[in-house]
Order: C-alpha cells, then structure tokens, then sequence
C-alpha cells in the first residue's frame, strides 16, 4: 500500500481487511493528534461502486469508530459531494475508491475539515500506520448512520445553480453511465438545464473508465453512440466522479486540459494551477497567470493554497485529466460558487455544454477553435513499478543516455523533470514519459503540430518503452 497522485492505492486483497482498518485508525489518529477533530466529532465515509468498496468501507467504519469518531455512511456518491457535504459541516472524510483502476485494485482518499489532505498529512499518516503495523488491528466492520441522499441533494443543488435556467436546452447530450457513482446526477443535472438527455451504457459490472487515456473501446462506443442517436455531446466520468470525459458530437473525447481551460475562461479566473502534463498551449490561450505542479490534486491544492496566501483572488486549479478544482469562491449566474478543493467533474461538463450552447456550434468547432498544441496520452499497463523506476533512473544518469533513447523521435532541445521527464524537440513536439504513482502504469504524454503526428509520436513513444523493458 502506498500513496500515489491522489489518495491511498494497491491490490484489493492487499486493502481488504488489515490495511484498511490500519490506515483508517492511522488517519483518525492523524486528525485528532492534529486537533483537525476531536473525539466524538463526526466523520463522513462513502464509496464507488467497485465490488470491494462496501467491504472496505464497512471495516473502516468500524475502525473510525473504534478509534473514538462518530462514522456517517454517504454510501455511493461522488467523491466532491462527499468532500462537499463533509466541509459543509466541518468535519474529515473517507472516500473508498480506486478513481479510473480496474477493480482489482481500490483505494482510500482522505479529507481534512478543510479540504483534501496534502503530501505531509500522507507522511504523518504512513508514518502512524508503520508504528501501528505490527500491532494486532480489531476487523470488526461498522454501521453507520446513513446521509447519502442529504450529501447528494447538496451536491445537486450545487450544481443546479452553475448555469442560468434553460441554459442547455435544445441539446441531445449522451450520458454513458456504465459504474461510475456519477451516473444518475449527471443525468438530472444536464436534464434539469433543459437537455434532451439519453441515458447509455448502464452497466452493473464494475468498469474501469479512465478519463485521461480513453480506450480504443470506449471511443468505439462513444462515436457509435454519437451516430446512433445523433447527440450534440456524450459525458460521463470516472468510477467516482471527480474526472470528467466529454465527447463531441462525433463521439471523439476531448482533452480534459481543454476542458479546465473552459472552465478557467468561465469562471474568469486569474490564477490557474495545473500539472506539467497540461497542454502547453495554456499559457497562451487566457489572461490568467499559470503556475506548473507536479501529478496529483495535492501539489495542484498546494500551488493553489500559495496562491492564496500571497493574497491571489479568482484562484483555481485542474489537471490533465479534467478534474477542476477552485480555492476562491467564484460568482457564476448571479449566484456565489464557493470553493471546492478537490476535483470535480460536473463543473468543466457544464461549462462546456454551457459554450457549445451559446456559440450555437458543433463541439468539435468550439474545441478547434482554441487552436492548442495536438496532445494525446496513453499509458503501459501492468508495468512494473521496478522496470519504470530502472528506466527513468538510466534516462536521468546522462544527457547522453536520454538523447540515445531518443534519437529515433528528434533532437532533444530541452529537458523538464518537475515530474517524470518531460523532454521538447528541435521541431517543438514534446513527449513526457512519467511512471504512474498509484498504478503498476507507465504514462506517455506527447504533443505535435497535427492528429497524425501526435499519434505517430504516441506509438513511437510507447514502443520505445516497451522495447528497452523486453532487453531488460
């Protein structure tokens, strides 16, 4: 077990049972050595619908208990309605998921009163949980008072009141369900701003969507949707819902770097904090000041919270994979959007079905007309953690080394290594390979001047990867 981009990852059967129980007594530790909580005070757990989460949750209701906090199961629901409903009462929480992983493998994000945990609440509580380890762990799973329905009438009505009323009428928009606990939301959210919504892909399998490195399947889905039904939009999201995926009108998914540039321009923001996987192009395509963080919502809230410190207004965050994050309070439909410093999925949806409706264009001529840099990713699965440390360990011994490797792709005109190393050519494509840090995943980003080209860099990109781990 250990923390990756965002919360507490590994293999269900390494999460069931002891470990689950030790981190959730570790955190409740955390917080109340802290004074973030007090004993007795509440704490929110809730969780996707992979088939370990109730299990899991279950035991670390027990161990949240145990441990002298007063657990309340929100059942399945989006990770931001949980943060949201657990901040509006002052209170930490628990989220049981593996985000976009298949089901194999879950795992456990936590919250402070005030918001996602950063990178030293992970070290405190790693740190409690190696003290307690050999320690004998009581499995006893919990019962909780149940508070799902007010959590996701909140969230709901959160995000009843981003748009303007009717904001999206007259657009038919696909929302593919399949197991993320986003599904029925999305479909009254869109519907309630006056869309034809047409439900898809329903499924009660548990089925890994990754919003960031969309299968060839999936796309085989969506664009066949798309025709099917004739939708101005397809949307849907992660299996617990703080990462968006939106599909233009041919079913083809756009960036969801993109996606959080819409809704930068939106909420006219004038800080924005994103990854160094995000699209180049950013810098370029508003007025607002970008700072660069590594992978993950912690270093984007930390970026975020510096922001705020040194007396920013308007500041907010996202990152390659769309979910948004916002550190200010913004004024949207003449209405105040407070904060929300974890990734949401719904925001960048709306706001981008909201632009689509008012440019009265196809989704694919508003994406276009921002005129970044062509960027896709995919990723190596089942890539072992050793192999991909190995090789960014040879590519980082030597200039010599990284410019070896990559002789077949160009001249290497300049190096970043903020996170992963993130290399530009003479010719300005750009590849950034970067091990995944809460999966045995290999990540590859590229950008080019065309579709072809970025695909071509892509495979290229891939294959050398995958070639030098076959020598290895």
């Amino acid at each position: 077990m250990k923390f990756g981009t965002s919360g507490l990852r590994g293999l269900v059967a390494d999460l069931q049972g002891h470990a689950s129980a030790l981190y959730a007594t570790a955190f409740a530790s955390h917080l109340l050595g802290t004074g973030l909580a007090r004993s007795g005070d509440r704490i929110f757990v809730a969780g996707d619908y992979r088939p370990s989460s109730p299990d899991i949750a279950a035991t670390c209701i027990g161990a949240l208990a145990r441990a002298g906090l007063k657990p309340i199961n929100c059942g399945a629901i989006p990770t931001p309605a949980l943060a949201l409903h657990a901040m509006s009462n002052g209170c930490a929480s628990l989220m049981v998921t593996g985000s976009h992983i298949p089901a194999d493998r879950n795992g456990i994000k936590f919250y402070r009163p005030d918001g996602e945990i950063d990178k030293a609440d992970e070290i405190e509580i790693t740190r409690i949980a190696a003290e307690m380890n050999d320690k004998i762990v009581d499995l006893t799973p919990g019962i909780a008072p149940n508070e799902e329905r007010e959590a996701l009438e909140l969230f709901l009505s959160r995000n009843g009141a981003v748009l303007p009323s009717a904001a999206l009428s007259g657009l038919k928009i696909g929302v593919y369900q399949h197991s993320t606990v986003a599904r029925d939301g999305l479909v009254d959210v869109v519907a309630g701003y006056g869309a034809e919504v047409v439900p898809l892909g329903r499924s009660d399998l548990f089925i890994p969507v990754d919003t960031e490195a969309v299968s060839s399947q999936t796309i085989e889905f969506l664009r066949a949707w798309a025709m099917e039904h004739d939708l101005d939009a397809i949307v849907s999201a992660d299996g617990d819902g703080d990462r968006p995926l939106v599909a233009d009108e041919a079913g083809t998914p756009l960036r969801g770097d993109l996606l959080g540039l819409i809704v930068a321009r939106f909420l006219d923001a004038e800080v924005v904090v994103t990854p160094v996987t995000s699209n180049s192009g950013i810098e370029r395509a508003g007025s607002y000041r970008v700072t660069r963080t590594r992978v993950g919502s912690p270093f984007v809230i930390e970026g975020m919270d510096r922001a705020r410190a040194a007396g920013e207004a308007a500041v907010m965050g996202f990152e390659a994979n769309g979910g948004v994050l916002t550190q200010s309070d913004f004024v949207v439909a003449n209405k105040t959007l407070t904060g929300l410093p974890t990734r949401d999925s719904f925001l960048p949806i709306l706001a981008t079905l909201f632009l689509t409706r008012q440019q009265g264009k196809p989704l694919s001529e508003v994406a276009a007309s921002f005129r970044l840099p062509v960027a896709t990713a995919d990723r190596l699965e089942n890539f072992a953690v050793e192999t991909s440390s190995a090789l960014m360990a040879y590519l980082r011994s030597s200039p010599e080394n990284l410019s070896t490797f990559l002789a077949t792709l160009g001249d290497v005109e300049s190096v970043s290594d903020i996170d992963g190393l993130r290399v530009t050519f003479a010719d300005q494509s750009i590849v950034h390979l970067r091990p995944s840090g809460n999966a045995p995943e290999m990540r590859c980003y590229v950008e080019a001047k065309d579709d072809s080209s970025a695909s071509a860099l892509l495979d290229k990109g891939l294959s050398l990867v995958r070639n030098w781990a076959i020598t290895q």
